[in-house]
Parts: structure tokens; C-alpha cells; sequence
């Protein structure tokens, strides 16, 4: 790579990434990147990103995808400011991006001027609607793709409204889109290729990661349509089933398994019975399947329900809430909730791992709290070779903010607002 960011260890050692982005889908590609050590530089705002002020939801997804990373906060409506980015960019491997369309070439920071000096560069843009054509003066928001790529359509109780997925799926699975593409670029800039240019959009991915719905929808002609916890062509499966103390999610619904569920609740004669003894039949009948099995398990608590099934090589699930999921025994012993070793005033202790593990990775490698506003802009700054004195002129001019003492008690608030 470039150079040695002199970030520590990880497979991205040496990486730096300049992270023009807010929200989710931007910082959280590059908070992944993070965790695998390249150095990321968050460029915000004066008064920081905009979620930085957006209460206890925004507080969420600026500490879940922004930590590890080094904030510089600079007015990019300076010219002065927009220089010290380019400064930057020009020793930098990735920058990813997404305001809106036209607006980082606008200050002179697109990919065609960067490379100009640094033809190395890898230059990523996410956007909601694709930053060309009849979609890209439209606002990106993870709620518009859902709506129209038909994630809501098949979203909810059969009876009922289109529902949104209870969390901004589609700005998740965009930001490990992107990281994906990233390290394949990375990959291939280092066998020889060249710097290459990413862009991807929120209803790119939205309609990717319905890629089996959609081809099933090109076999048959047929729009699937909302159906509920259950799927539509086959019972039981992903069904849900009451318990004493609360819900399970149940799936027995090849032969062998349906047979091996009626032995467990003692009605071998479900096995036979007309009404429930196929899987079309069972998915005509849904509502005798439910009164049966819930009869079966009401008497039992939720991790009874689990034990039984999933001992007998079934596949359930416990309806757990965010307090039984955190506590829950398998996802301590996979380590996916992490803890900080020191957590500034107002942030939170604790934070969520990479969904994998790698014998080559420090599993505490992401364990550092997202910056304050500005936190690191004198030392980037020394970095790029400014003097004391030329830093103090910025500062005083307004074209970059400092906090050199952020990270302690009651210095991480931004314009009275805890970040």
C-alpha cells in the first residue's frame, strides 16, 4: 500500500481511508475497514456530522460506525478548506463519499482531479438513486429504497399494511456492499491494476439482497405478496409459535422433519391427516397448523421449546428482545458484543464486533470509542507538514476546528449536545 499509516496491526495495516460520508452506509463501510486496521479519516463538519445531533437514534449510528476512526473537522465551503482535504486524499489509498451528486466535484474533489496526484487512488460515491439520470436529485434514505425496491410490499401480515424491516436494512447491507468492493479493489490495485472507480446505490442493494425473491418471481410470473412471520410456500417454516413465557420460530417442514415434530408433540396422527399431512396442505390450512402447535407448546417455556427442538434436530428459535439477545449464552461466547477499555463521559461502554473472527485479526482491534468532533485535526494537520502557527490561523479563520482534549470527561459535546 502507500504507506505506513502507523495505525497498528490488522490485514489493512498501512491503509488510510478518507471518509467523506454520514449516516450509515458510508461510515459503516468504512468503520469495517477500520476494524481491520486501516487508519480512516472521518472529514465532517465544523460541528460535526449531522448524526452527532440527532438524539439517542443518531448518537446510535454514529458510535456503532465511526468508531477507531480520526475526526478532522474542516469548512469545506473554504477554499482553504477544501486544499487541506485534498492535501489529504493525495496520500490516501480509498475515499468514499456520499453527499450529493456533483457536490464533490463541485469543490474540485472528484475522482478525475484527485488522481491528478494520486492516480492510486480508489474513489468510491454511494448514492441512493444512482448518481446519474432520473434518480440522482433524489434524497437517499434507507425507508424510500425499502418502499420502492418491494422490500415493504412483502413486508407484514398478509391482512395488513406494507411494513418497513424494523432496522435500516437496506443502509446495512449497503455499507458491507461497499467494504466489499473496496477490499477487491484494493486487492487488485495491488496485483498490478488500476485505481479503480466504485459506485453502488441504496436501491442497488435493496433489490440485490431480494435476489431470491425476485428470481423465483421471474420463474413464476407471480409477485410474491406479504404473508407474515410464516413463508408463503411451505408450513411450518419460520412460523410462530406461542409459548409459556413468550414466542419460538419453528421450521419442520420436509417430510422427515414433519414427521419427527408430530412424534415430538405425541400426534403421530398428523402424519396422515389429509389437512396437514403435505406441505400444500399445510399451507392451506395454516391456521389449524398454529392451533396445534401451539396447544403443544403453551405449557412450555420458551427455552424448554428450543431444547426440545433443536436437541431433536429441528430448527427453532427463541423471539428473544434486545435484553435477552445481549445476555443470551451463545452470543457471549461468540464475544460479538465487545467492551471498550476506557470509555469517555457520554459514550456508550460497549460496542458490536465484525460478524467474524480471523486468526490473523486481534479481536480487540475494533475496541476504540468513535472521536469527538475535531479530535485528531492538529495532528492530521502536523501530519501533512503544517507549522504550530499555521494550524493556530486555521483555527482562528474558521476553516478547521480543534479540540486537542477531547477524550476526556465533559469535553465531548457538540454545540450542548452530548455526542
Amino acid at each position: 500500500m502507500t504507506r505506513d499509516a502507523g495505525t497498528g496491526s490488522g490485514p489493512l495495516a498501512g491503509v488510510r481511508v478518507v471518509d467523506v460520508t454520514q449516516y450509515i452506509a458510508g461510515p459503516g463501510a468504512t468503520s469495517v475497514l477500520a476494524d481491520l486496521g486501516a487508519d480512516v479519516v472521518k472529514v465532517e463538519p465544523l460541528r460535526g456530522e449531522a448524526t452527532r445531533h440527532l438524539g439517542s437514534f443518531g448518537q446510535g449510528m454514529f458510535h456503532a460506525y465511526n468508531r477507531r476512526k480520526r475526526s478532522l473537522a474542516v469548512d469545506l465551503s473554504t477554499a482553504r478548506g477544501r486544499a487541506v482535504v485534498a492535501e489529504l486524499i493525495a496520500d490516501a489509498d480509498v475515499v468514499v463519499q456520499n453527499l450529493r451528486p456533483s457536490a464533490m466535484a463541485a469543490m474540485g474533489l472528484d475522482a478525475a482531479g484527485l488522481r491528478e496526484r494520486n492516480p492510486r487512488l480508489i474513489y468510491v460515491s454511494i448514492s441512493g438513486f444512482g448518481a446519474e439520470g432520473p434518480g440522482a436529485r433524489r434524497a437517499g434514505l434507507d425507508i424510500a429504497a425499502q418502499a420502492e425496491s418491494g422490500i415493504m410490499s412483502i413486508t407484514g401480515e398478509a391482512a395488513g399494511e406494507p411494513q418497513r424491516v424494523g432496522f435500516a436494512v437496506v443502509d446495512v447491507a449497503t455499507a458491507q456492499a461497499a467494504a466489499q468492493a473496496i477490499l477487491a479493489a484494493l486487492y487488485d490495485r495491488e496485483r498490478g491494476g488500476t485505481a479503480a472507480d466504485i459506485e453502488l446505490s441504496l436501491i442497488e442493494t435493496a433489490v440485490n439482497i431480494q435476489a431470491a425473491n425476485v428470481t423465483e418471481y421471474f420463474v413464476t410470473g407471480r409477485a410474491p405478496v406479504r404473508s407474515g412471520n410464516g413463508q408463503p410456500g411451505a408450513a411450518p417454516a419460520a412460523d410462530l409459535i406461542r409459548t409459556k413465557d413468550g414466542f419460538v420460530v419453528l421450521s419442520a417442514y420436509t417430510p422427515p422433519h414433519w414427521a419427527r415434530l408430530c412424534e415430538l408433540i405425541g400426534r403421530h396422527d398428523l402424519v396422515t391427516d389429509e389437512r396437514l399431512a403435505t406441505v400444500e396442505a399445510r399451507v392451506a390450512h395454516r391456521s389449524l397448523l398454529h392451533e396445534v402447535l401451539d396447544d403443544a407448546f403453551s405449557a412450555m417455556t420458551t427455552d424448554e421449546c428450543v431444547e426440545r427442538l433443536t436437541g431433536n434436530g429441528l430448527v427453532a428459535g427463541a423471539v428473544r428482545d434486545y435484553d435477552g439477545m445481549v445476555g443470551d449464552e451463545v452470543v457471549e461466547r461468540l464475544g460479538v458484543v465487545g467492551r471498550f477499555d476506557r470509555a469517555p463521559t457520554g459514550t456508550p461502554g460497549r460496542y458490536i464486533r465484525l460478524p467474524y473472527r480471523m486468526s490473523t485479526l486481534e479481536p480487540t482491534l475494533g475496541g476504540v470509542p468513535a472521536p469527538a468532533v475535531g479530535e485528531h485535526t492538529r495532528s492530521l494537520l502536523t501530519e501533512l507538514g503544517y507549522e504550530p502557527a499555521d494550524i493556530v490561523t486555521l483555527v482562528d479563520e474558521g476553516v478547521v476546528a480543534d479540540h486537542p482534549t477531547a477524550g476526556t470527561a465533559g469535553t465531548r459535546i457538540a454545540n450542548g449536545g452530548v455526542v
